[in-house]
């Protein structure tokens, strides 16, 4: 599997209700995030890009259709408008729409889903994929259309991870249109959390699919430190990241690192080594860091994923930084691990 793949104000009439403007530490990946009232983050763990949400996801909310009902027609409510997994933007970040124009965009998108309460304010995201780029962005008050990952580093870290998490539901709504199993319609409820095939033998519930991928930091066993990178099919000549792959049915984690190391790389591990884990919702992966230890400094690649690997030690590490080459993309996960090791030594 190749390596894991970046100022908020309301748009036009949304002025009523501005979301997430109080302040908060911490405005990259890694940063810190603070508790939110419903105590889920504390302010001493370190945080991930996409991760420490600020939302509460009231989860029994989701089956109360009569109070998702009133809380869409509150002049609170916040909806969030997303066009085809991008952010709708204005010029200081995603637009976040309350009264009118939420209600205009509402009646145009082709799923709302109930992402959760910030505090007593109902948070919702739009889908406006339908709908024509120039459209969806002048329907929803705004410029254009972004990638999240694009904005990372100009959001909190809490602010990425709502409009992230609003991205994956939206594009599993636009998979799950039918029922896989015997071809029906399939309808949304929960609040956007469930889809429910129409077959009248079938009638299956179906749920949002969660792709758990391994990424890991091997090393050299013995002196002097060195960790495992490897070039991916398709990477620039010199770019280099920690090895990664998806888990497959039947496999925990730690064998998804064994196996993949040893198809990958060749590499045999030991002390497998949880570190972090990472929601990654492009469109539906979970990243799950660990660290590893080679049996033996021999590297034998696939030739398929993986052209080349070699083992890089800290100073090399430094030297690469210094010459203006990043360690891993700075939304990931695979960023932290490798800046984890260089601290060690």
């Amino acid at each position: 599997m190749p390596g894991p793949p970046r100022g908020l104000r309301p748009a036009g009439a949304a002025t009523a209700c501005r979301l997430a403007c109080r302040p908060r530490a911490g405005g990259a990946a890694g940063g810190r995030a603070p508790t939110w009232h419903g105590g889920r983050v504390d302010t001493a763990e370190r945080v991930l890009a996409y991760g420490g949400g600020w939302l509460d996801r009231a989860g029994p909310l989701r089956t109360d259709e009569t109070r998702l009902t009133e809380l869409l027609t509150r002049s609170s409510t916040v909806v969030l408008p997303m066009w085809r997994d991008r952010c709708l933007v204005d010029g200081h970040g995603p637009v976040r729409l309350g009264a009118e124009r939420a209600s205009l965009v509402r009646s145009a998108a082709s799923d709302t889903v109930f992402l959760g309460m910030d505090g007593d304010v109902g948070v919702f995201a739009a889908d406006l994929s339908a709908l024509p780029e120039r459209s969806a962005a002048e329907m929803a008050g705004a410029a254009r259309s972004v990638d999240v990952r694009a904005l990372v580093g100009r959001l909190e870290p809490g602010d990425a991870a709502v409009q992230a998490y609003a991205r994956g539901l939206l594009h599993w709504h636009r998979q799950q249109r039918f029922c896989g199993a015997c071809g029906a319609p399939a309808v949304a409820g929960g609040g956007g959390h469930v889809r429910t095939c129409t077959g009248g033998e079938c009638g299956r519930p179906l749920f949002p699919r969660i792709e758990p991928a391994i990424i890991v930091l091997v090393e050299a066993p013995g002196a002097p430190g060195r960790c495992l990178l490897a070039r991916h099919a398709g990477a620039a000549e010199d770019a280099y990241s920690t090895l990664a792959g998806f888990v497959e049915v039947g496999e925990s984690l730690e064998d998804a690192v064994r196996r993949e190391m040893t198809e990958e790389a060749g590499v045999t591990v030991t002390d497998v080594t949880y570190q972090g884990s990472q929601a990654w919702p492009f469109p539906a992966g979970l990243m799950v860091g660990f660290r590893a230890t080679a049996t033996s400094d021999e590297v034998r690649v696939d030739g398929e994923e993986l052209l080349e690997a070699r083992w890089f030690t800290r100073a090399e590490l430094r030297d690469r930084v210094a010459s203006g080459r990043t360690l891993g993309r700075v939304d990931a996960i695979d960023h932290r691990l490798l800046e984890d090791w260089l601290a060690e030594g």
